[in-house]
């Protein structure tokens, strides 16, 4: 599949803001699945200075900076993507072999599991969580099964309430109240996971969803997402599944940015100089694009 992304962010400022320098984590990268085959973003007023940076997982990110003072900022982004996912693997090791293999690592390497097995700044290690999840892996069971039982039983047992918590609210919260978002599904698993010492990363991207029969797909109306992916043994490596909606990570999936949670791969984020508060709005869409018009639009 090849979609069209766009993803528009407006901040309206109480107040003027006199300086401004954040960070944007917009640009997606081609990585296994997926091939970036042009990406755009641009800010509105334009910033006086933009520093473009890799970070050590191999996401994109770039530092902003805006001198003039403004009452509003609107960030474009723009991307034409190819997603092409494989199956995942029909046969996957024994659990408590991928722990073992985890741990005696060598490698420390942006995609090695050394780094995805500890507590990270949003994802602590609760007992209770990692309790929960150790419900879904009996003795030699496949890592890839217990993962995606894991998986099926946020889905069932946790309700989506997108008012239910915040992007700070701790992992024990939501999880004590069984609600939230994606980006809180996505945590507890992969507090579940790295509690039995099973190397478990973050990944934020964008889901393309589909109108119901007879309905017009309503433009901006797409959002971000978050998933987890779940390391499966130096064979099968990382596997992706999506606890928001219990189903293993597809064509439908576009990457934007991995890390160890949330806190590693924010889209934005900053610093302002203004008296006063601000709202946001995102817009989000995920166009697919037929093959015959797949050919690069941005620069």
């Amino acid at each position: 599949m090849i979609y069209d992304i766009r993803h528009i962010t407006t901040y309206a400022y109480k107040s003027p803001v006199s300086y401004a320098l954040c960070a944007l984590r917009l640009r997606p990268t081609s990585r296994a699945g997926q091939k970036v085959l042009s990406v755009e973003v641009e800010l509105d007023p334009p910033a006086a200075q933009r520093t473009p940076r890799m970070c050590f997982f191999g996401n994109h990110f770039e530092i902003v900076r805006l001198d003039d003072e403004h009452r509003a900022l609107k960030v474009s982004a723009k991307a034409r993507i190819a997603v092409a996912r494989p199956e995942p693997p029909a046969v996957t090791p024994p659990w408590e072999e991928v722990r073992q293999q985890a741990f005696g690592v060598h490698d420390l390497g942006p995609q090695s599991p050394a780094h995805f097995i500890y507590a990270s700044r949003s994802v602590t290690l609760d007992e209770p969580v990692a309790a929960y999840a150790r419900e879904s892996f009996a003795p030699d069971c496949e890592i890839l099964d217990g993962a995606r039982d894991l998986m099926r039983r946020i889905w069932d047992d946790f309700d989506y309430d997108a008012k239910a918590t915040l992007v700070s609210t701790p992992l024990g919260e939501a999880f004590a109240k069984k609600k939230g978002v994606c980006q809180d599904f996505a945590h507890i698993m992969i507090a579940g996971l790295r509690g039995m010492g099973l190397p478990a990363r973050y990944v934020s991207g964008y889901l393309r969803t589909v109108p119901p029969p007879g309905k017009e797909r309503l433009e901006g109306s797409d959002a971000t997402h978050a998933w987890v992916s779940v390391w499966c043994g130096p064979f099968d490596g990382w596997v992706g599944l999506d606890p928001t909606n219990n189903i293993f990570v597809g064509d439908d999936h576009i990457i934007l940015a991995e890390g160890r949670d949330y806190s590693d791969v924010a889209p934005m984020g900053g610093v302002i100089l203004s008296s006063g508060g601000q709202d946001v709005s995102v817009a989000v869409d995920v166009i697919p694009v037929p093959a015959e018009d797949a050919a690069p639009t941005f620069k």
